[in-house]
């Protein structure tokens, strides 16, 4: 398969390019994990996936606990669907965990009764539906004279609590992130064994992600090749597979759903969107005049024209503005930059503000 058909077949696999979903819990579904330690922007991720959704309604969503947000897959944040989180972390977070032996040791939690010890007083704090805020949480820390000290201590085993299933994000209370018990906000979740979860989440991945690679899966869920290897045999003909400049890549022939002719020609994605990050080998290709080659700015995200990285954009907010400022690639013609303005008036439009555009 030409990585040009690779690629729009992914824009339209993740609805970017055929018809969107009704909610975003059904776009988390879709890709079962969303990378979303920038809470705001992963928001517009699955804005972008969503038929006329705002940002408003996507908070809603996630404060119905219809999906979580909470350390899996990776040791960082994630969107994930409640009724995923248990077999999802089960099967991945020990390795995560394992990895994290050494910062547990920087940190003086490598003492499992200080641990264990604050583990027990977290999950005391949260019990009874007690959504708090990490700043919360610190100081009742405090008050009872926990060893467990306010700031990255604390944030470990915060994160620690997530990765064993303990806690996951209860509502967002005004700017902030909140704590919630996953007994208190996660029904209870039939168990699948280590190969069956371990196939379920091959399957999952490709039919949202595909055509993608094992190591864009590996890379993803920071499980093996050796035993992605293994899940994609076991799933046989339940997945295709084509050849991408000699790299299998699999997806699943039963969920790629048909380009819209109302699709748009440009994207602003937010950092960390999944159809920019979750592919290290088949990419965008970048723009020879893009204005960051040279020097990539982590905190730009990306401009996308025509299946083509040309550009980054950031956005500020006020109270009723979003002052979007987007750099593009000098080849950039007319047509493409009047899509471009498009797509920054969605942006607007999701967040209900007023747009201010400048660069462009």
């Amino acid at each position: 398969m030409d990585p040009s058909r690779v690629l729009s077949q992914r824009l339209a696999t993740q609805r970017l390019t055929s018809a969107p979903l009704r909610t975003a819990t059904e776009a988390v579904r879709l890709l079962t994990c969303v990378q979303s330690q920038e809470r705001d922007h992963a928001f517009f991720s699955l804005g972008l996936r969503t038929r006329r959704s705002t940002n408003a309604t996507v908070r809603r969503e996630l404060d119905a606990g219809t999906f979580v947000r909470t350390h899996i897959l990776r040791p960082t944040w994630h969107f994930v669907a409640r009724e995923d989180l248990r077999w999802i972390l089960a099967l991945t977070s020990p390795r995560v965990l394992a990895a994290s032996a050494g910062r547990h040791r920087q940190l003086g939690l490598d003492d499992p009764r200080r641990l264990d010890g604050g583990l027990t007083l977290l999950a005391e704090l949260l019990q009874d539906r007690q959504f708090r805020t990490r700043p919360e949480l610190g100081e009742l820390f405090v008050e009872r004279r926990s060893p467990i000290r306010p700031g990255e201590q604390l944030g470990h085993l915060i994160m620690v609590a997530e990765l064993r299933g303990l806690v996951c994000s209860g509502p967002v209370k005004g700017v902030h992130h909140s704590y919630a018990l996953v007994d208190d906000v996660v029904p209870p979740a039939t168990h699948l064994d280590h190969d069956d979860a371990h196939r379920e989440l091959v399957r999952r991945f490709f039919s949202g992600h595909g055509p993608a690679g094992i190591k864009d899966f590996t890379r993803w869920s920071s499980l093996t090749v050796a035993g992605t290897r293994a899940a994609l045999a076991d799933l046989g003909d339940d997945l295709d597979v084509v050849d991408v400049d000699g790299t299998p890549h699999w997806f699943d022939p039963a969920v790629v759903p048909r380009r819209s002719p109302a699709a748009p020609a440009a994207h602003l994605f937010p950092v960390y969107d999944e159809v920019v990050l979750s592919y290290p080998a088949v990419n965008f290709p970048v723009a020879t005049d893009h204005p960051l080659a040279e020097h990539p700015d982590p905190f730009w995200a990306t401009v996308v024209l025509d299946q083509t990285n040309v550009g980054a954009w950031k956005r500020t907010g006020r109270a009723d503005v979003v002052e979007v400022d987007i750099r593009l690639a000098p080849s950039a013609d007319a047509r493409g930059r009047e899509a471009v303005r498009a797509a920054a008036l969605q942006l607007a439009e999701f967040l209900e503000k007023r747009l201010e555009l400048t660069g462009i």
